[in-house]
This record gives structure tokens, C-alpha cells and sequence, in this order.
């Protein structure tokens, strides 16, 4: 297994990285631990996975766009203001007049992990059209990331296929975080098979531990059962480990990066936070993905990214700056 060095080496780039798909409202509780209806109050936290890795990219230093839909209401309104206040360029974002923006409650169990409820009959982001893409700006990304929560309902279903047709003929490296919100799909079956259905077309594909599970009908976390996710049309697969690190899968090599170990408060946005810094290494030189060494720098920052996010509550309040990151990579030695 190839060393880690440290982690300053490779430097953010400045390619543009478009991240599509959905940003919404989460009510957290202010309390953790308990059921939604036992929680005394609510506080309301901006998410979306897709949002998240975008603000996540420019948190530390890189260039990223959110692309998709917001209802024209005042928490709408209130998004796109968070991700211009972040330095994200919000050009690809169009607002319906008909639908308001999502929202989810969320329950933070004892452990820090998640459970959700969503009101989304029909919210904004599910009722974008093909033909509202800004397709300059998909056209301009160096590398395009999506979810699959854009995949269950048209018209978003087919926007996101066009979209991410388009940022591939424009050379784009193409990134895919399949996200699983199992509660949003109408059953188990049609969320393995819709997130299945673009599988091939990813160059860059991160799942989680739950998500490998899920997908393979598995419940080992081994070589072996996450190779059967891997494509010839693939150059990175990653399978994200929680505490436990994560592993990576190429052409022509394998391993594991370890964990950085911190008191996890809350894991949201922990895997955008990765994955957004993977990203921003990347963009610039995506040779990197070949180059075990530097893959492994690159990854040993990502989980610093990851861990340090779990350590607050929220997603984008806790997403790392590069020196937090870098601050802990160097406290390890």
C-alpha cells in the first residue's frame, strides 16, 4: 500500500465544479435523541446534499455552481441568499412561482445518526424542465456532480439525464454521490433500480457503507462486494466507512485510508463534506486518480473534511475550512 503524505501538497483548484440537483429546509430538533414528536422545537437548517457539496468546494478555497430549483417563497429566496453569502455561483438556479421549496424534519438519534421525514408533494426542485437548464453554465463545469433524488420524478428526471449528457460531451468529469433517501422513493425495488440506471455513466461514483449494502442486497462490506458495483466506464469508486475511514477502487490498484477519530455530534453532511473536497482536488488534474500516492493525500484530506464536519450540528455550518482540515491532518503525527 502506497504511503500518505501530508496533506498540503495537492493544491484546491480553480476548475468549476456544478453541483445538481436539490436544496431544501431541514427542521432539526433542539433536542437530540428524541422523536419528532416528542422534540420541543425545530430549528431550521439549509441542506441538500448536492448544496451542501457545493458549499462544501468553496469553504475550501475551489470554484463551484449550484444548479436547480427553488420554489419563489421566502425560504427559496433564503437558499439561494446562503449559497451566494458562501461564494457559490447560483446562475444554474431558477425559482417556481407554483410550488414551494422542500422541506424535511429530521431526527437526530442518540448516536448522531439520522432519520427523516419529507414534504415534497410536489416541491420546486422536482418540477424542473430541461429546457430551464442553463446549459452555459453545465457546458463550463470541469466537473459536473449530481445525487440521485433528481431521478424519481419527472420533469427533474429528465433534466438531470440532459444535463449530465451535456457536461459529459463538454468533457466534464462526471461525479456521483447517489445520496439514498429511501423515504422519497416509492419502494425499495425503484430506488435500487433508477440509482442503477445511470450507474455506467459516472467516472467518479462515492457510496456509503449503508448504500453498498443496499445496492448489492449485501450486508459485507468487503472487496469483493463493492467491486460488483465497479464499470469498466469508472475511474474512482469510493465506499465511505463512517468512523472507519473509507476505500478506494481504480483500473489498476485498491485500498484503504484511515479514519481520523473525533466526537461525532452530528453526521450530516459529513459525506458531501468529502466528497466536496475531493472534488476541489481533483478538478484541475484528474490524473490524480491514477496516481496512488497523490489519490491517497488527496483522500487523507477528505476524511479530515468528513470528520471535522460531524463535529457540529448542521451540514453547512460545520463544513470545514482548508486550515481546519489541515490543522487536523497535522495534529495526528
Amino acid at each position: 500500500m502506497a504511503p500518505v503524505t501530508s496533506g498540503t501538497a495537492t493544491p484546491t483548484g480553480k476548475g468549476l465544479i456544478v453541483s445538481f440537483g436539490e436544496m431544501l429546509i431541514d427542521f432539526v430538533p433542539t433536542v437530540s435523541g428524541v422523536s419528532l414528536a416528542e422534540a420541543p422545537g425545530f430549528l431550521k437548517a439549509p441542506g441538500g446534499a448536492p448544496a451542501n457539496v457545493a458549499i462544501a468546494v468553496t469553504r475550501i478555497g475551489g470554484r463551484a455552481a449550484f444548479a436547480g430549483k427553488l420554489g419563489d417563497d421566502e425560504f427559496g429566496h433564503m437558499l439561494a441568499g446562503i449559497l451566494r453569502e458562501n461564494g457559490v455561483v447560483c446562475d444554474g438556479i431558477s425559482f417556481d412561482k407554483g410550488a414551494r421549496t422542500a422541506l424535511a424534519f429530521v431526527t437526530l438519534r442518540a448516536d448522531g445518526e439520522r432519520e427523516f421525514m419529507f414534504y415534497r408533494n410536489p416541491s420546486a426542485d422536482m418540477l424542473l424542465k430541461p429546457e430551464e437548464l442553463n446549459l452555459e453554465l453545465i457546458r463550463s463545469a470541469k466537473v459536473f456532480h449530481y445525487g440521485s433524488i433528481s431521478l424519481i420524478v419527472e420533469p427533474c428526471r429528465s433534466a438531470h439525464l440532459k444535463a449530465m449528457q451535456v457536461a459529459k460531451d463538454a468533457g466534464a468529469l462526471l461525479s456521483y454521490d447517489p445520496n439514498l433517501r429511501l423515504p422519497l422513493w416509492p419502494s425499495a425495488k425503484e430506488a435500487r433500480e433508477q440509482i442503477l440506471s445511470i450507474w455506467d455513466k459516472a467516472d467518479v461514483v462515492k457510496v456509503s457503507d449503508v448504500e453498498l449494502e443496499f445496492l448489492t442486497g449485501s450486508d459485507k462490506i468487503t472487496d469483493e462486494n463493492a467491486l460488483s458495483l465497479w464499470r469498466p466506464t469508472m475511474k474512482l469508486l469510493l465506499v465511505t466507512l463512517g468512523e472507519k475511514g473509507c476505500r478506494y477502487y481504480t483500473k489498476n490498484f485498491r485500498g484503504a485510508v484511515d479514519p481520523f477519530h473525533v466526537k461525532a455530534v452530528d453526521t450530516t453532511g459529513a459525506g458531501d463534506s468529502f466528497v466536496g473536497a475531493l472534488l476541489s482536488k481533483i478538478v484541475d488534474d484528474h490524473s490524480i486518480i491514477d496516481d496512488e500516492p497523490r489519490l491517497r493525500e488527496v483522500l487523507k484530506f477528505a476524511n479530515a473534511c468528513g470528520a471535522i464536519t460531524t463535529t457540529k450540528k448542521g451540514a453547512i455550518p460545520a463544513l470545514p475550512a482548508e486550515a481546519d482540515a489541515l490543522r487536523l491532518i497535522n495534529g495526528k503525527h
